[in-house]
C-alpha cells in the first residue's frame, strides 16, 4: 500500500498560490480556513483527498504556471491583498486578470520595486532570506547630508523602538539632499527610522533593486520578470537558503 503524503495546510496554500504561508496563518488563526469542514488548528497537515475551503470556497490544485511581474508602486499605495480595509490597495490598483499577491511591503509614502506573484513558495523563500539579500534605495532628505551621516548611516543605527541595531551597509552621497543605501535586512520603515534618529526627515524614497530585479517601468506599471531573471533570481535564492541553513547551526 503507497504511504500517504501529508503536507502542511499553510504550505497547500502557498501552492497553490492562493496565498502566501505567511498569509495563511493568518487565515487559519482567523478560523477562515477549514479541512473537510471542519476549522483546523495551526499546523495541521492535509492528505490530498482533503477539501480545503476558505470562506467556505473550496481551494484546488489546478495551478500549471505562475505569474512573476516586477511592479513601479506609485506612492500612495499601499501593499496589502485585504482590499475590503484599503481602497488605495495594490491589488485592486493593479487589477491584474489572476489572484497574485504581493512580496513583502513598500511603505505607503514609498514608491519603487515590488514584486507580485501566485507562487507562494518563492514568496516564503524570499522572505526566509530576506536578511541576506540586497535591496536598493534611492533617498532625498530635507537637509544636505553630511560625511559624519554618511558614515554613521552606513555603520549601523539603534532603534530603540524596534530594539535592534540595524547592520552595516553600503551608503553613497548622490547630491546635497540625496543618497543611495543598500539594505541587507527588512525592517519596519528602516531608512525613515535611522534617517529620523540622525535629526533628518525623508522627503522622498524609491527602491530601485531587489536582488537582481531592477527598477526599469514608469510608475504606476508593471512587466513579467523575464526568464533569465528568473533564473538568477533562483540562484541567489539557493545560496542564500544554504547560508541561512549554515548559520542555523
Amino acid at each position: 500500500m503507497a504511504e500517504v503524503t501529508l503536507k502542511r495546510i499553510n504550505k497547500f496554500l502557498s501552492e497553490v498560490g492562493y496565498c502566501s504561508r505567511r498569509e495563511a496563518d493568518k487565515l487559519i488563526d482567523a478560523g477562515r480556513v477549514t479541512i473537510n469542514g471542519v476549522v483546523p488548528e495551526m499546523g495541521t497537515k492535509i492528505a490530498p483527498d482533503d477539501v480545503v475551503a476558505v470562506d467556505g470556497e473550496e481551494i484546488k490544485n489546478t495551478k500549471t504556471s505562475f505569474v512573476y511581474l516586477a511592479f513601479n508602486k506609485p506612492v500612495g499605495i499601499v501593499c496589502t491583498t485585504d482590499t475590503s480595509v484599503e481602497k488605495d490597495n495594490i491589488i485592486d490598483f493593479l487589477n491584474y486578470p489572476k489572484r497574485i499577491f504581493p512580496i513583502g511591503r513598500l511603505d505607503k509614502p514609498s514608491e519603487g520595486l515590488i514584486l507580485l506573484t501566485d507562487d507562494g513558495d518563492i514568496v516564503n523563500k524570499i522572505l526566509r532570506a530576506s536578511n541576506n539579500h540586497e535591496k536598493e534605495y534611492i533617498v532625498t532628505v530635507d537637509k544636505p547630508i553630511s560625511q559624519t551621516f554618511i558614515e554613521r548611516m552606513s555603520g549601523g543605527i539603534p532603534l530603540e523602538e524596534l530594539k535592534k541595531t540595524t547592520k552595516k551597509c553600503k551608503v553613497e552621497r548622490l547630491g546635497t539632499y540625496k543618497f543611495k543605501i543598500i539594505l541587507t535586512q527588512g525592517l519596519n520603515r528602516q531608512i525613515r527610522r535611522m534617517c529620523d534618529y540622525l535629526n533628518y526627515e525623508v522627503q522622498t524614497l524609491k527602491r530601485v533593486r531587489i536582488m537582481n530585479i531592477k527598477l526599469d517601468t514608469p510608475i504606476g506599471e508593471y512587466r513579467e520578470l523575464t526568464k533569465e531573471e528568473f533564473t538568477n533570481l533562483n540562484t541567489l535564492l539557493e545560496d542564500s537558503t544554504k547560508t541561512y541553513l549554515k548559520n542555523k547551526k
